[in-house]
């Protein structure tokens, strides 16, 4: 009788933790633009439409989640090696499908690399330098939050590089990711694309909710005004960039949750992965000592119980 009531504890122990993942979900959707301003608390009055479209999308993801673990462990089991890129203008949503990829995902294995702007030693440095640390091992993934075309927009449009700079970029840049292909690692770019009035809108979200006031920078904001340069740049990347051994794919970004459905849906067609069996798990037993005896913890270091 007690080991029925042990498993059933158990159960719901599963169904709660299944729960709050679930809830945990919820807190990432919540919609930008469904903050009431003046309480900042989330307005969750839906039409039966947007339930089923949201409950659909949550479907979809945690299914496209399931494979990206499947995924996972063909990369580790073949040693096979990936570099993701992420590109696109800021407010683009990057951020958001990088989360919902490496968010079920072992992060020895899948790695998110996000580099500051250079020092000033490192703007001494062979212009890649800083990024060869980053790139995979055997059974490796590394998602770039932005990357090495850094150089190619946001450095070309504020000036931060000059003009002999930026063209040595596109002559080097190009056989750079041939030569990492030739070593075997398998490179995916992709340029998130919103529209300039969803930019806008996403920008004023950020700006009326403190809890993301933090993603606007000063270059942000210069960025929504340089709209046009930034357009120009990136057409002469993707022009100059595009090759057969690393293309670049658009993710139509202005619906933020179609967007990451497509991108990780994309992704897994680029890797024949196949499901790796895994041995059956058995839980030991615990061991009990009759000459163990717990030690109580002192009051004065307990995290006080307020909640």
């Amino acid at each position: 009788m007690k080991e029925f009531d042990r498993n059933d504890d158990i159960l719901q122990r599963v169904q709660r933790d299944a729960l709050d993942s679930y809830d945990e979900e919820l807190e990432l959707e919540l919609d930008d633009r469904a903050l009431d301003p003046d309480t900042l608390l989330p307005q969750l009055e839906a039409s039966d439409v947007e339930r089923d479209a949201r409950q659909r999308y949550f479907r979809e993801l945690f299914r496209l989640q399931a494979e990206l673990v499947k995924l996972q462990d063909w990369v580790v089991q073949t040693g096979h090696k990936v570099v993701i890129l992420f590109e696109g203008r800021d407010a683009a949503g990057k951020g958001g499908v990088i989360k919902r990829i490496v968010q079920r995902l072992n992060p020895r294995v899948c790695r998110v690399a996000a580099l500051p702007a250079p020092n000033d030693r490192e703007r001494t440095q062979w212009y890649f330098q800083r990024y060869v640390p980053h790139l995979p091992a055997a059974g490796e993934i590394v998602l770039f939050d932005r990357s090495w075309y850094n150089r190619a927009g946001v450095e070309r449009v504020m000036g931060f590089c000059s003009d002999d700079q930026y063209e040595e970029f596109f002559q080097t840049v190009p056989e750079f990711e041939r030569m990492l292909v030739r070593s075997g690692i398998q490179l995916i770019k992709y340029w998130f694309s919103i529209s300039d009035e969803e930019q806008n809108a996403r920008f004023l979200s950020r700006i009326h909710d403190p809890l993301k006031q933090w993603k606007l920078s000063p270059m942000d904001l210069e960025s929504r005004r340089r709209w046009e340069e930034y357009t120009k740049a990136k057409e002469i990347m993707l022009e100059r960039t595009h090759i057969p051994e690393a293309k670049w794919w658009v993710v139509q970004a202005v619906d933020k949750k179609t967007a990451r459905l497509n991108c990780i849906h994309h992704l897994l067609q680029q890797m024949p992965y196949v499901e790796i069996e895994r041995p059956e798990i058995h839980l030991p037993q615990r061991e009990y000592h009759e000459d163990y005896v717990r030690r109580p913890v002192p009051p004065e270091i307990i995290v006080p119980e307020i909640y």
